[in-house]
Parts: C-alpha cells; sequence; structure tokens
C-alpha cells in the first residue's frame, strides 16, 4: 500500500554531481522521517543521511558537506544533492521512509518501507 519511487541515479564523472530523488505514495497518516542509505559492492549498507519532518537532519554535514538532505513534505519527496562526487561514492543509494499508518480500524502502527535502489557510478 506504500510505494517509495527512485530517480536521479546514473553515471557521472569524478567531480560532478547528482540529484536523487525518492517520492511516497500510497495509505498513511503521517511521515515522521525520510533518508538515504547506500551500499557499495562487497560492503555493508551504510547511513548516508536521514531527514524527519520537522526538517532535522542526521548528519548535518553527510559525506564532508558534498551532499545535502531535504523533503518537501507537501510532495512527500525526499532529495539527495550529491555534489563533488568521487569515486568511493559509487554504490546503490537505497530511499527509507519511517511512518504511521492505519495496521487495523482503531489502532495505527509505525512502518519502514525501502525503496527498490538507484545506482550511482562515479567513473571517469
Amino acid at each position: 500500500q506504500v510505494q517509495l519511487v527512485e530517480s536521479g541515479g546514473g553515471l557521472v564523472r569524478p567531480g560532478g554531481s547528482l540529484r536523487l530523488s525518492c517520492e511516497v505514495s500510497g495509505t498513511f497518516l503521517n511521515i515522521y522521517s525520510m533518508g538515504w542509505y547506500r551500499q557499495a559492492p562487497g560492503k555493508e549498507r551504510e547511513l548516508v543521511a536521514t531527514i524527519s519532518s520537522d526538517a532535522t537532519k542526521n548528519p548535518k554535514d553527510p559525506m564532508e558537506g558534498r551532499f545535502t538532505i531535504s523533503m518537501d513534505n507537501a510532495k512527500n519527496t525526499v532529495y539527495l544533492q550529491m555534489d563533488s562526487l568521487k569515486p568511493e561514492d559509487t554504490a546503490v543509494y537505497y530511499c527509507n521512509v519511517a511512518l504511521e499508518a492505519v495496521a487495523v480500524p482503531g489502532y495505527n502502527a509505525d512502518y519502514v518501507y525501502w525503496g527498490q535502489g538507484t545506482q550511482v557510478t562515479v567513473s571517469s
């Protein structure tokens, strides 16, 4: 009932920029936070950044200030602006959302959903 659609990945040269987007759609009551994680080949998935509905960011300056996370509450969309990209940023980037939805009539619950992932490749 909740879908996450990611876009914006691709191939970019070192020093270049990309902007990832992730839109949440479906039936839910409230979004607590959204975020981005990434997983490089042979490595574990790691946190890039999260942002809550009150715009609190964690961490405040992801990737030494090269990345910026933002959220459009009206569009239920989170963005990740990635600048000064390095080859070590190459990974599959996953969108994540924590939200509240109706579990059964009269009872709400918290859920976490993941996007399908979008490939970011930084190479010359």
